[in-house]
Parts: structure tokens; sequence; C-alpha cells
């Protein structure tokens, strides 16, 4: 062989000869990163059949080539602007109102939306028949949401009232323009024609209507450029735009940060993988040292025996990735199943080649990358190691060249999760995370084998000895173990708990005797027939709150036209542009707190200005501070006010909030509508109550809590459910860690084993033990993972959520008794051929 030259043919072929005895072993290396290789080219390829599918079907997604957003209706000038965009347009109006379904009796508030025109020019509604689509505009009939229709199984055909007015249902509404499975879940939709909205009655004073006008332009006209043209007149008359490129941004935008963030729940799977290779290669090379050292005297240079193995784990990585991307395109045909209810169009898969190759690249290098560290040890091994058994040869942690390879690994994580996020901040605190969270499980696996080693309990039995021993021998995998398990554990355990912590805040709002439930838009002339219904339904009211409209003409005496334009003003125009609801009070509610200034809760005739308290966040976003002056329209009446008071509001209780408050002895006598919050007992309370409120006021919307809370777990559960299943390959991924630990340390075990045979130990001890040391590894790893998720779910009830963490005992102990049993029955089933061993294998070299 010519010492001078690498002689790479040489190499691949002893690289291919090591290999044949330990292809079983490389095997379990492969294992360990193809699920997170998976989950990369799955989510990878997802996102690249996003972007074509929200090109393809952006018009779709708005229905039309411009869409206008207002809350109010354009009159005037404003109109004949409107009308002369296009010929071919639709107006809609939408708002919130009870619907009561006849025949059943049961009601529900619901998204209305009044329909004029032949909207939607791209796509169409789905509706069961497909003819009520087209039959709905012209007749008195509506189009009702389907879990509408499920929820109170009506049939098409029945008839449902809204305000004054009874429609027949003419269809099943299954999918609209833009809409998803959630928000049909949150908010179900109704269309009736616009002809009839009039006669509903419902379009009173106090009603929050939202009036959108879509457009459809000839194809030689450039939408988007007329759009950019316009903007500043829609702007002036208070209205919003979206086109097609608009909406196909936006869309984009939102599942760009979707699939990133999956992209890096999956990359947590794939560093686990690759610390399980890691691990496993210090072991595999431990035990190759009296081969490495025999090349070395049969004339092999260190480079050359480092290369041997190096071409090895490359084999393993391009393998690896391989089967991870096959694994990962399958998966990728089921994830819009998964997703399917975040999705407003249909989504449509194909392979991604692009999302494969990323996932070849990135397995390949990060298992190299990963593997280094305890390889470079090759560099050391004389071939006075055949002589004599040295440990710092395969000792990585004093090589300064394996410290730099961890650096590397380091700069690998920050530089995929920049890519990812596009924010070095973000990616600062994403690798930070990692690290942290790596190091902690790592720091209590070392702190825990010391504390069994530094306070052995020498007064247990022999068997519990044996197994707890196990825990600090050479060896061991006790750190590789609660890394990976207790990671994946801490993963799960968090999701869990974030649910629980948002569920029960909400629980606890509603509980007791708190409100749940809120009536909004009644009139002045309802108010004491509404009061008298609940007197004789014994439902007592909590709180009753008169409500003021009212928009905002001036700020320190500059109107919206002042802050045309002057990019430096302090003052966003928006504040102009939108209507207050306000109410008047003389003292704070027990959800509020004055943080700055003095709360003024009487108007004094005699005072230039009037007192009114801001809520604290509005004014520090909007730049207001404490002695500013801000004019409001109240019905064509100007009301000129100084800000006396900023105050904290607790937005997450059930009670009503406001943003501007004033004082009482000025708005009474203002056109004002009610809200009243009540508190019914039991669920039939509740369906009699809101029956007799929508029979008799048809334009009073009434909003069940119990009903909210139903559908926020709803919601939690689907979003929990796409996480769980992109954490759930971390879950396995820790798994085949376990297996693979347990494998490659089993040639160790079979050692101690024989030699406990020789000295007499029977069959069933040596069960015995190995079942102890796995419930002793499994119970750590299972511990630390819901200690850290603990931690981390008590910071974010307290810091995030500002929420009171009451974790319920019974999914630990579930989780823990889960992963405990779990490691044993792993570490038995893998371990069994130990104990079909004779002793006197035990005087054999080659086992």
């Amino acid at each position: 062989m010519n010492q001078n030259k690498l002689n790479f043919p040489w190499l691949l072929q002893m690289a291919w000869r090591d290999s044949r005895k330990n292809r079983s072993r490389l095997l379990l290396f492969i294992s360990s990163i193809i699920l997170g290789i998976a989950a990369l080219v799955a989510i990878y390829s997802l996102g690249d059949n996003l972007r074509q599918n929200i090109d393809e079907q952006a018009a779709t997604l708005i229905g039309a080539d411009l869409a206008l957003y207002g809350n109010k209706p354009v009159t005037g000038k404003s109109k004949a602007f409107v009308d002369s965009l296009s010929k071919t347009r639709s107006e809609e109006r939408s708002f919130a109102s009870m619907i009561y379904f006849t025949k059943g009796g049961g009601n529900r508030l619901a998204q209305v939306k009044a329909m004029e025109g032949g909207y939607p020019y791209y796509g169409k509604f789905e509706t069961v028949p497909v003819t009520a689509e087209k039959t709905f505009r012209t007749r008195k009939e509506a189009l009702v949401d389907q879990a509408l229709m499920l929820q109170y199984q009506a049939k098409v055909g029945d008839s449902i009232k809204i305000g004054e007015v009874t429609f027949g249902i003419a269809g099943i509404l299954e999918k609209a323009p833009g809409s998803t499975g959630l928000t049909s879940t949150v908010a179900p939709t109704v269309y009736i024609p616009m002809q009839y909205l009039k006669q509903t009655g419902l379009m009173q004073k106090g009603s929050r209507v939202a009036y959108r006008y879509y457009f459809r332009f000839p194809a030689n006209v450039n939408v988007e450029k007329l759009a950019k043209k316009l903007e500043p007149r829609f702007e002036a008359f208070d209205l919003d735009y979206k086109t097609v490129q608009g909406q196909k941004e936006d869309t984009g935008r939102s599942f760009k940060d979707l699939t990133r963030f999956l992209a890096l729940v999956g990359f947590v799977a794939l560093l686990l993988g690759c610390i399980g290779v890691a691990s496993a290669i210090h072991i595999y090379i431990r035990e190759k040292l009296s081969s490495i050292a025999i090349l070395r005297c049969l004339g092999v240079k260190a480079s050359q025996a480092f290369l041997i193995y190096v071409i090895q784990i490359a084999c393993i990585g391009i393998l690896g990735s391989v089967l991870g991307a096959v694994l990962g395109t399958a998966i990728q045909q089921f994830l819009p199943l998964v997703i399917k209810d975040f999705l407003p169009f249909e989504l449509t898969t194909d392979i991604s080649w692009q999302a494969i190759g990323q996932g070849l690249a990135i397995g390949v290098l990060i298992s190299i990358l990963f593997a280094l560290p305890p390889l470079v040890s090759i560099r050391k091994v004389s071939p006075l190691n055949v002589l004599r058994s040295s440990a710092d040869a395969a000792n990585p942690a004093k090589d300064p060249l394996a410290w730099a390879l961890y650096g590397l690994i380091v700069l690998f994580i920050f530089g995929f999760s920049y890519l990812q996020m596009r924010t070095w901040t973000e990616a600062l605190i994403f690798t930070g995370g990692i690290l942290g969270a790596f190091l902690i499980l790592y720091a209590t696996a070392s702190l825990l084998t010391w504390l069994v080693r530094r306070f052995f309990p020498a007064s247990w039995s022999y068997l519990w000895r044996q197994g707890l021993a196990n825990l600090y021998r050479p060896n061991n995998q006790t750190a590789i173990l609660i890394v990976s398990i207790g990671l994946g554990t801490a993963l799960v355990c968090t999701l869990f708990f974030t649910q629980d912590i948002l569920l029960q805040r909400v629980q606890l709002s509603t509980s007791g005797n708190q409100p749940n439930i809120v009536l909004f838009d009644i009139q002045n002339n309802q108010k004491e027939a509404v009061l008298a219904i609940a007197k004789a339904q014994h439902v007592p009211v909590n709180q009753s709150v008169s409500i003021v409209n009212m928009r905002l003409e001036e700020v320190n005496g500059r109107t919206a036209a002042d802050f045309e334009g002057d990019t430096t003003a302090e003052q966003s125009r928006r504040i102009f542009g939108r209507e207050y609801r306000v109410t008047f009070r003389d003292s704070t509610t027990s959800t509020e707190k004055i943080t700055k200034g003095k709360w003024q809760g009487v108007y004094h005739p005699s005072s230039a200005f009037i007192p009114i308290s801001l809520e604290e966040g509005f004014a520090n976003r909007s730049r207001i501070e404490l002695g500013d002056t801000m004019v409001f329209n109240v019905q064509g009446t100007m009301m000129s006010t100084v800000v006396s008071s900023f105050r904290e509001v607790n937005w997450g209780e059930v009670q009503t909030n406001f943003l501007v408050v004033f004082p009482k002895g000025v708005l009474e006598e203002a056109p004002q509508f009610h809200v009243m919050l009540t508190h019914v007992p039991d669920p039939q309370t509740s369906a009699s109550f809101q029956q007799a409120i929508v029979r008799q006021f048809p334009n009073i919307s009434i909003i069940d809590l119990a009903l909210v809370l139903r559908v926020l777990d709803d919601i939690f559960n689907k979003i929990g459910f796409v996480i769980r299943f992109m954490a759930g390959f971390s879950i396995l991924t820790g798994i085949i860690v376990l297996i693979a630990s347990v494998l490659i340390s089993k040639y160790q075990r079979l050692q101690e084993s024989v030699l406990l045979r020789t000295l007499g130990a029977s069959r069933k001890q040596i069960f015995a033990i190995t079942a102890l040391e796995y419930f002793f590894l499994g119970s750590l790893a299972a511990l630390t993972g819901i200690l850290l998720s603990l931690a981390g779910s008590w910071s974010l009830a307290k810091f995030s959520f500002e929420a009171e963490f009451k974790p319920d005992a019974w999914p630990v102990i579930a989780v823990f008794l889960f992963v405990s049993l779990m490691t044993v029955l792993i570490g038995l089933v893998n371990s069994r051929g130990i104990l079909s061993r004779p002793p006197l294998e035990v005087l054999r070299q080659d086992v």
C-alpha cells in the first residue's frame, strides 16, 4: 500500500469489510435519523405544495379581483366612487345575529351575510344540493353552514328565523371562498339575499356591521397597480382593500409561519436522533480501539483509519436520509388530512424534489457532523493500544478539535433556525432554548448519576443494588436516554399543560356565579322588558352597561387630515378611522386598576373639558399622554375631553371592558344601547331563557359562554393534534434511540451477565436486574421530562397567560408510568438474547 496516498478505493474496501460484522448495529444508527429526515421532508414538501396551491387558488380565496372593507355604509361621494370602479360588482353586509330553528326550537349566534350580486366571481359556494348556490339569491331562502345543520339536526326545506323574517333553508353550505373548518366551528355562517335584510329589523342603532364590496375587472386590467394608485382615496373613505396578490401574500405568510414552526419541531426530532448516533458511535469506537490499533501496527496511518469510519458514517447518513426522504414523501400524502381544518382551499400533493434534496443534504451533513466528535479520537490511537487499553484515546471531551466540532454543531443549529425564522433574535432564542433544554437534561442526568453513586443504598437487596449500579457503570446510557426520552416527554407534556391552562382560565372565568350569558344590542325601549324576562325565569343580572358609539375627530387640536403624509407624526391615522364604543360610570370595576393619573367619575359642568380614562395599552400604542385633549363626535355633537387617567384592564375576565370610559353626567341622554351579563345555573334554564329573548326581541344577540368553552376546547384539540403529530416524531425518535442504545450496550452487558451466570446468578435474577435498571432509566427520564415541562408550563402560565397553574395529577402519573414501563419493556425485549448465552462465552474474545 502506498503510504503517501490515501488510496481511496482501499479505504472504501476496508470500510465495507469492517461493516460486515456490524451491519445490524450500523442499521440502528440509520434508524435514529430516519424519522427526523422524514419529518423535515414531509414539512418541506407540504410548504412547497402550499405555495403552489396558494398561487393557483388565490383568486378563489378572495372570490374577486378586488375587495373593499369598511365598518360603515358608503354614501355620497364615497358611494359614487365605489360604484364607478367596475360594472361587475357585489355587496355583502356581515353581522352577528341569533338564528332560531323553528322546527326544533334551537337558537345559536351565527355570522349572517346578506349578499347582492354575482359573488363569488372565482370559485363558488359549495352547497348541497348544488343548485342552492343560485336559487337562494332570488327567493326568501338561506344557505346554512353544515356545522349548524348538524348541531340542530336540520334538513333542507326546514325554516330558520333571522330577526323578523323566516327563511327556508335552500341548502347546506359546505364551503365558501376563504372559509376553513375552524371558522365554521367558531362562527358558522348563514347567507341570505340582501333584498330581505331591511325586513329583518336587525340594522338598528349599535349594531356592528361589516360592509364589503367585491369587484371583477376585465383580464387586461392590472388590478394590483390600480389598487396602489387608488390607495389614498380608499384611505380617505375609511376603506381597506385586498387584491388577489395581497390575499396570496397574506395566506402564504400565514402558512409559511406554520410550516416553519413544524419544521423546527421536526428538526428537534432529527437532533435527538443525531445525539443518539453520536452516543452510539462513541461506544462503537471504544469497542473498535483494538482493531484500529492492529491496523496502525500494519502501517495504516491515523488519517486513513479515521477516514475508514468516516466513510461508514457518511454511508449511514446517505442511506438514512434516503429512507427518511422516502418515508417523508409518504407522510406528505397524509398531512393534508391532519391540517385540512386550517386550510381555506383544497390542498393537492405532489412530490417535491426540492424538499427531498434539502432533506438529503441536511441528513448527510448533520449525521457526519454529530458523529465527528467521537470519531476524531481515532487520530490518537497508537499501535501501543494493542498492548494496553487507554480510555483517553476514545474520550473526545479532552480533544480541542472535538470542542471545535461542538461549536460547529451549535452554529449549524443556529443557521438552520435562522433560515426558518429569518430573524437573528428568534434564531438565537430557539438555539439557546434547544441548548438550554439539552444542558438541563444532561446536567440532571449527571446529577442523578452522581447522587446514586454518592448515596448508594448499600442496605438494599442485591438485585436492587445491581440494577441501580448499572446507571453509572462503564458504557452506561443514562445521560443519552434521559436527554432523548426526557425531551420528547417534555414536549408532549408541555402541550397538554398549556392546553389545560387556557381551558382552565376560561372555565374559571365562567365558574361559580360569574356571568355565563352575554346579551348585547339591547335598545333603550327593550331594557325593562329584558329585565322582566330574566326576573320571571329566575336568572340574575350580574351587570347592565350602557354603550355609546362615537368617532374621534381631534387629538390635541389636530385632525386626521393633519397627520396625512406626515411620517414623523406620533399618532397613527388609524385611531381616527375606527368607531369607539364607550361607556360612562362613576367608579372602576373589579377588572380595572388605575396605573397613572387620577380617576374622575363625575363630570362637573364648570369644567372646560370632560375627564376621560384610557386603557393603558391603547394609550401607549397611540402615543397619547396624560393631559392630552381629544374631541369625540357623538351623533353630530362634539365633546371636548382631556385624558385624566390610564387603566390596566384584565381582558381575560368575563366583564364589559372598554378602551375609553367617560364619567357620569355627560352621555346619559346620548343615543345608546345596552349590554347585560347574566348567570344561568343549568343548560335547561339557559335554553329557555335564550328562546324567550330571541322570540320577543330577535335583534338581541346572545353569547353562550358554555358553548364558547366547547368551541375553544374543539379548537385547542385540533391545534394540539397537529402539534402532537409532529411532536410524535420526537417521541418515536427517542424510543428508537432507546432501542439503539440498549442494543449497542448489549455487548457490554453480555459480558457482565455471563460473569454473573458464572458466579451462580440464575436467569430470573439477571432478568430482575435488567428490568430494574431500565425501570430506573425510564423513571428518571420521565421524571426529568415532566419536571422540565412543569417548570416551562408554570412560566408560561405566570408570565404569558397570567393564569394560575394547577396541573391535573392523573395525566402526569399516566405519562410517568407509560414512559417507565415502555423503557422496561423495550429493555427486556432487546436483552432477551443475553439470558440464553452459556457461561463459557465469558472465556471467548469474539462475542
